[in-house]
């Protein structure tokens, strides 16, 4: 029968195990508490949600994980697919969504399918993990310029579009909050934006 390993790990726990969990432990912490803040915000949740999130999320990986030298946390991957089912069915559709994803992983767990990641080639994740890069950086355009966009659509083109009209930027001096930047500074987020709209 398949147990967590902290119920075989308890048996031979000591003080010395104990004080590296525990510098490991708030390591982890430092990293990824204001990742989850920072991931909640990008995602367009509560923070306190991401916070809530990643305490909860890190304790019952902890608690109910396969192995005592697992790492739980945040990952920014999930920003494009938690924007989007926010961006389209709400935070009640997010929940539910998460749900159902714990319950896929539940079976998938029992059928021991994580070996089938081994068939997946290397360039397929190398592709896919650039790509979210690149949405997430984009998705963030209008906060580093200081831009006023009322809505950012979850799609990346869309994401773009909404930095242009007619196929570029839509964005005019008078319409763009740049925080005070100067006409040479205004002048070159807009062709920055151009760029990325591909203009």
């Amino acid at each position: 029968m398949r147990q967590p390993k902290l119920l075989t790990t308890l048996k031979t726990y000591d003080a010395a195990q104990f004080g590296a969990d525990l510098v490991a432990g708030v390591t982890v912490a430092m990293v990824a508490l204001p990742l989850s803040l920072a991931i909640a915000i990008a995602s367009g949740a509560d923070p306190a949600t991401g916070l809530t999130t990643a305490i909860v999320a890190g304790f019952l990986i902890s608690a109910l994980g396969g192995s005592r030298v697992q790492i739980g946390g945040p990952t920014g991957a999930f920003i494009v697919v938690v924007f989007g089912v926010i961006a389209e069915h709400g935070f009640d559709g997010l929940v539910l969504a998460t749900f159902m994803a714990g319950v896929i992983l539940l079976i998938g767990g029992y059928l021991r399918a994580g070996r089938l990641i081994r068939l997946v080639p290397e360039p397929v994740i190398n592709g896919f993990t650039i790509g979210i890069a690149v949405i997430i950086a984009v998705s963030q355009l209008k906060d580093l310029f200081g831009l006023s966009i009322a809505t950012v659509p979850a799609e990346f083109f869309g994401k773009l579009e909404a930095l242009g009209y007619d196929g570029c930027v839509s964005i005019e001096l008078e319409d763009a909050n740049f925080n005070g930047t100067t006409e040479g500074e205004q002048l070159g987020i807009l062709q920055g934006a151009r760029f990325l709209a591909g203009c």
